[in-house]
C-alpha cells in the first residue's frame, strides 16, 4: 500500500507491515480503513489549524478595518492568506531565529 500526494509518494506499507495490521483489522476491510484512518488524522489536523487561524486572524482582520468577515472556511483561509502581515510558519520560525 502506498500514500501519496499530488502523485508524491510519502510512504509505503511493507507486505510485513499490513500483514500486522491485519493481524489487528479484518483482511476484509483493510484497505478501506487505512483509507478511513487516514482522512480522519489529515481532517483533524485541518479543523485544530483552521481553528488556531481563524482565533488568530478574526480580531486582527476586525482591528484591520475588515466588515465582511466569510464565514465559508476556504473564503475566510484565502482572505486572510491576502493579507500583508500574513506569514506562513516557516516565515515565521525564520523570522524569530533571525534567518
Amino acid at each position: 500500500m502506498k500514500i501519496s500526494v499530488d502523485d508524491k509518494e510519502l510512504f509505503v506499507l511493507s507486505d510485513t507491515q499490513k500483514n500486522v495490521i491485519k493481524d489487528y483489522v479484518s483482511s476484509d476491510i483493510f484497505e478501506e480503513d487505512m483509507k478511513r484512518r487516514i482522512t480522519w488524522v489529515i481532517n483533524e489536523i485541518y479543523k485544530e489549524a483552521f481553528k488556531r487561524l481563524k482565533a488568530k486572524w478574526e480580531p486582527k482582520l476586525a482591528k484591520s478595518g475588515v466588515d465582511s468577515i466569510p464565514t465559508d472556511k476556504d473564503k475566510f483561509a484565502e482572505l486572510v492568506f491576502k493579507q500583508d502581515d500574513y506569514k506562513d510558519r516557516a516565515t515565521r520560525e525564520s523570522q524569530a531565529k533571525g534567518v
